[in-house]
């Protein structure tokens, strides 16, 4: 599996060289699991290993302490070549209590090491999560590298020369443990150290207290006998640029960001705080100097309601929410369609319905995205295939929403918002360019110009001949006082003043027109990138959002096992992209893989009468490659079977 390269201590141990670990770190929710996933992933992104994130964290701010339902876990997939996904089953699991290792250890892979904190393995914890007897003791742990360690104890013994409570001091036990699994992987702490410099620079014993238990973590593992073998992993080759690790929901913020900056609008998020996408307001509040507002308002009704407050006055009206605040947003949405206003939507996705499963990620969202309004009320749908993509997505759905005036859904996923991953910090040259084109002046010969000949009436409804966007004027602009509002107005290519109407012919136009306006958005789309290396796959597999990943890792095992496959994933799903229909009608068969029920399957149905196949999963967890390449290869075998 690896090759010796070198010796690296005093003891003999030996250090092997892996292309690709695996590692979760579990406890229960204050334990810092995810503080201690974040630090070793740093670490890893500084070295240049290529990497991908999942964390893993109870809904309850702090469940019952010891029990399954509270065990908080963080997950790191890291290589020296390009990965997708944060990876199925962990190479290595280090667990904090009897309630981490139960709730995890159906994962591993036999021969997995495990490193477990003993110092919990007590029989009141071991009965409170169903253990008849000590796992550690009892010979059931035989098919795995075990590595039974009082983090606890060694941890106090640490920090004993700062006064700190013995309860304080076990809270930095985390920290011994990210040294411990630092120096098996060949990680340096430095970056942690200033991390925890800054971080607890008003506390000087907690910082001091955790810089010590991070040092004795690293030489223990440097100096014990417990570990004959460290690991590296080597960096991966990329393209020559500036990186950085970027979380999702962060990556989106700075997309909205940028998107202000391309487009010269000042950028209003009205958002009410909600799990999994609170992180973009966060985020944005950090912003100001980019000319960014932030309102956190009293419920989601009101945010979106300032969003699109804020573009009627000229601003990038922007709300992000999860399902739930999506249901709550459905009226002022179909005012923003109706007003034709431009506005960005994110829904970060969770598993519903309901309050549903807040933390956990789902993409049950998108049949609610777009149709969930009342009326013909349609709306660009765009989604974000990984962490770093929610940048472009964010970009790209400010795009549509200014040039064509309208409201655009954004689809994230609770696995792109906390996930993490480089990304390439890109050139603004780069960037696309965005155009709010304001008006100006009026726009319409009314038959009451003045002497010179200058039009003197603005119509609000008089529409762009290849977009059909309606002009965009700033409140307060002399001679383009106009109103807008909910009810319908005549506003055809022919009568475009925007005066109350309830004639039935108008309005048949108005739903047509403003359909059409989505669909000619199309017209601005790139054509499907197919990744086929072959050309010669029969079966296509199809994917919007975080699918990416896994998919791309399965077609990658399918291809291994010596089948050719092709995939395609959509970033675009209202409207379609133009090709699309003859992309899928090239295939012998269209399979597509979704965490929901099957919602873009039954889109493809209808639009192109072709017979797409679902797999799907609800389960709150993005898909297994391992898992999934399995299911592509019972399709992909099917196709090449003679028929009968």
């Amino acid at each position: 599996m690896g090759i010796i390269i070198r010796d690296r201590s005093t003891v003999s141990s030996t250090v092997t060289e892996l292309d690709r670990v695996v590692i979760r770190f579990a406890g229960d929710s204050g334990d810092g699991m995810q503080l201690t996933g974040d630090r070793f992933t740093q670490g890893a992104a500084v070295f240049g290993n290529d990497l991908s994130t999942l964390p893993n964290f109870p809904a309850e701010i702090r469940a019952p302490q010891g029990t399954i339902p509270g065990v908080s876990s963080f997950q790191l997939h890291f290589a020296n070549y390009d990965i997708l996904t944060p990876g199925d089953r962990p190479d290595v699991l280090v667990a904090m209590n009897p309630a981490a290792l139960k709730a995890n250890l159906g994962d591993l892979p036999k021969g997995a090491t495990i490193i477990v904190d003993t110092h919990d393995f007590t029989k009141r914890a071991l009965d409170k999560v169903g253990y008849a007897a000590d796992p550690l003791a009892d010979g059931s742990l035989a098919d795995f590298a075990v590595h039974p360690l009082d983090l606890t104890g060694m941890t106090v013994e640490a920090v004993k020369d700062f006064g700190l409570s013995r309860k304080d001091a076990a809270r930095s036990k985390n920290m011994f443990a990210l040294g411990l699994v630092s120096w098996l992987y060949g990680r340096d702490v430095a970056g942690t150290e200033q991390y925890l410099g800054a971080k607890f620079a008003g506390k000087p014993t907690i910082r001091d207290a955790n810089i010590a238990a991070l040092r004795a973590g690293w030489n223990f593992g440097e100096t014990t006998e417990t570990f004959a073998v460290s690991y590296v992993v080597k960096p991966a080759p990329v393209p020559a640029g500036r990186y950085r690790n970027i979380t999702g929901n962060t990556a989106l913020a700075y997309g909205l960001v940028a998107a202000g900056q391309l487009s010269g609008l000042p950028v209003l998020m009205g958002a009410y705080p909600i799990t999994p996408a609170s992180d973009i307001l966060h985020e944005l509040s950090k912003h100001k100097a980019f000319d960014v507002s932030t309102l956190q308002l009293e419920d989601e009704i009101a945010a979106i309601g300032a969003a699109v407050g804020a573009s009627f006055g000229g601003a990038l009206g922007v709300t992000a929410t999860s399902g739930p605040g999506i249901a709550l947003k459905s009226e002022a949405m179909g005012l923003a369609v109706m007003t034709e206003l431009p506005l960005v939507i994110v829904d970060v996705q969770r598993g519903g319905p309901s309050t549903g499963l807040p933390t956990k990620t789902e993409q049950s969202d998108l049949l609610q995205a777009m149709y969930g309004r009342n009326g013909e009320a349609p709306m660009p749908v765009v989604a974000a295939q990984s962490p770093t993509d929610c940048f472009a997505a964010a970009v790209e759905a400010a795009r549509i929403a200014v040039t064509y005036r309208t409201p655009v859904m954004l689809l994230s996923d609770g696995y792109l918002a906390n996930g993490s991953e480089p990304w390439a910090i890109p050139d603004v040259a780069d960037l696309p360019a965005i155009d709010p084109a304001f008006a100006t002046a009026p726009n319409h010969a009314s038959g009451r110009a003045g002497a010179d000949g200058e039009l003197d009436e603005f119509w609000p409804y008089l529409r762009d001949e290849d977009t059909l966007a309606r002009p965009w004027a700033v409140p307060g602009t002399a001679g383009l006082e106009h109103r807008i509002g909910g009810l319908e107005k005549a506003g055809t290519l022919e009568e475009g003043h925007g005066n109350i109407s309830y004639d039935p012919a108008n309005h048949d136009a108005m739903v047509r027109i403003r359909d059409e306006k989505v669909r000619r958005i199309a017209d601005s789309l790139p054509p499907l990138e197919v990744d086929d290396p072959s050309g010669e796959a029969k079966v296509l597999v199809i994917g919007w959002g975080s699918t990416y990943g896994p998919i791309g890792a399965a077609c990658r095992r399918v291809r291994a096992a010596g089948l050719p496959i092709a995939q395609v994933h959509l970033r675009h799903i209202n409207p379609f992209p133009h090709d699309l229909g003859e992309l899928l009608r090239r295939y012998d068969r269209v399979v597509c893989p979704e965490m929901n029920l099957g919602q873009l399957s039954r889109l493809l149905r209808a639009e192109y009468l072709v017979d797409v196949r679902s797999i799907t999963t609800v389960r709150g967890l993005p898909f297994g490659a391992e898992a999934l390449s399995q299911d592509l290869l019972t399709h992909v075998t099917a196709t090449l079977e003679p028929s009968a």
